[in-house]
């Protein structure tokens, strides 16, 4: 029934899906970019229309009764904001405790301008040895899903321009707070 609501959702407001959705039970998934709000609704509603379990990071102090509920319930994961926290580590043990595990980052961080993609995603990745999922939301074309699935190699600077690339012709919400240069 969820699946069902989602894809009429997607549908009466006008929105595709687009690409496939890789086989398998860990990765990281990119969301990008991510200037507005409706970004997780429609994040949402895509991954219950493909049947996936997905979890994200939200910070702790937003797990207070009843919203921690609900944050749980969607797949949050309570972690400490800061800088200096240990999280590529707390999500790399994540990853090694679980037989299932797809977890989405929002590599700006936040939906304003910033003037560097953060890249705990990509640290997260290579030491969990797991793939990246470049997903995307489009609001020019009105499409979202995924592109294309990175498997890392040595060369973070190589890696993060294939991504850089993935990304230049997706139009944000807020184009004006999408920073595509420096990935």
């Amino acid at each position: 029934m969820v699946r069902f609501l989602s894809k009429a959702a997607l549908k009466i407001f006008g929105w595709k899906t687009e690409g496939v959705f890789p086989e398998g039970q860990k990765f990281v998934i990119i969301a990008a970019p991510h200037t507005s709000g409706w970004d997780f609704v429609l994040g949402r509603l895509y991954y219950n229309t493909i049947r996936k379990s997905v979890k994200f990071m939200v910070n702790e102090k937003f797990f207070f009764f009843p919203l921690g509920i609900w944050l749980k319930s969607l797949g949050a994961i309570p972690v400490k904001a800061g800088r200096k926290v240990g999280l590529v580590k707390h999500m790399v043990d994540e990853f090694h405790k679980r037989e299932e595990f797809m977890l989405t980052i929002t590599p700006e961080g936040t939906r304003k301008k910033v003037r560097k993609w953060m890249r705990g995603f990509y640290f997260i990745a290579q030491d969990a040895q797991v793939p990246i999922v470049l997903g995307f939301i489009d609001y020019k074309k009105k499409t979202l899903g995924t592109k294309t699935t990175i498997y890392l190699s040595d060369d973070v600077e190589a890696d993060m321009e294939n991504i850089r690339k993935v990304y230049e012709k997706v139009s944000a919400c807020h184009p004006e707070k999408f920073n595509r240069e420096k990935i």
